[in-house]
């Protein structure tokens, strides 16, 4: 191994043990009291050295959102699980996909809670263009389930971005309850967001009126639209 290569190896490490540290202290002590001296001292490095790897704390969240939802979208997956979902029906596959949401949540607990449920962190769309292949990654799940409407799976009036919402804020919802620790005795998360999912399918099969509307796909599923305002 030559210098340089030695070189990009050495600062690889060092800044793998900068997000692996950040995001521990992240989710333990929460985002807004962790400084970059804190994560400095965990690695026994000084915050010049971090500043090195990274301008900010802010774009330590970002580069560990942007580690996240490239583990969500399964990076273990070596194109088998892409054959095996087009030989689904379009509903199956819509279900699939979405399942992969709670998996990701029991996977990579701490990721899951950065992204989803800590509302202290930065918000990723102050650094759009950095995301635009998260967004490109919900546009094909909303494409797949107009799929499911042009197929006549899901009723034709049904909104696919609408649609999405409900089926990720479902599955999200399951997988915060066990994340913290809010379920009652005897209770089992998986099951509980296996029938999450079923119902929520069911529901927009059976033609119901859906009162909600949302039309921005490019909103990710923790941010709210550009022209909703927080009260």
């Amino acid at each position: 191994m030559g210098i340089k290569e030695r070189h990009e190896r050495d600062r690889e490490a060092v800044r793998r043990a900068i997000l692996d540290a950040a995001r521990d202290l992240f989710v333990t002590e929460g985002f807004l009291h962790v400084s970059i001296r804190k994560i400095a001292e965990r690695i026994e490095y000084s915050p010049a050295a971090i500043y090195s790897y990274f301008p900010s704390k802010d774009d330590i969240f970002f580069a560990l959102a942007e580690e996240g939802f490239r583990l969500l979208g399964d990076p273990r997956d070596d194109g088998r699980r892409q054959k095996d979902l087009s030989a689904l029906s379009p509903l199956d596959r819509v279900r699939s996909i979405f399942w992969r949401l709670y998996e990701f949540s029991r996977e990579h607990p701490q990721y899951f809670y950065l992204m989803f449920m800590d509302r202290s962190v930065p918000r990723i769309s102050h650094v759009y263009e950095r995301f635009a292949f998260a967004r490109e990654m919900k546009a094909r799940l909303v494409g797949q389930i107009q799929a499911c409407i042009d197929a006549k799976a899901l009723p034709a009036h049904i909104n696919a971005n609408v649609a999405f919402r409900l089926l990720a804020m479902g599955l999200m919802g399951a997988a915060m309850l066990r994340l913290s620790d809010r379920l009652g005795r005897g209770e089992n998360a998986d099951a509980l967001a296996r029938d999450v999912l079923n119902v929520t399918l069911r529901g927009l099969q059976s033609g119901m009126a859906l009162e909600s509307t949302f039309d921005d796909v490019d909103c990710l599923p923790e941010e709210r639209p550009a022209d909703e305002k927080v009260s």
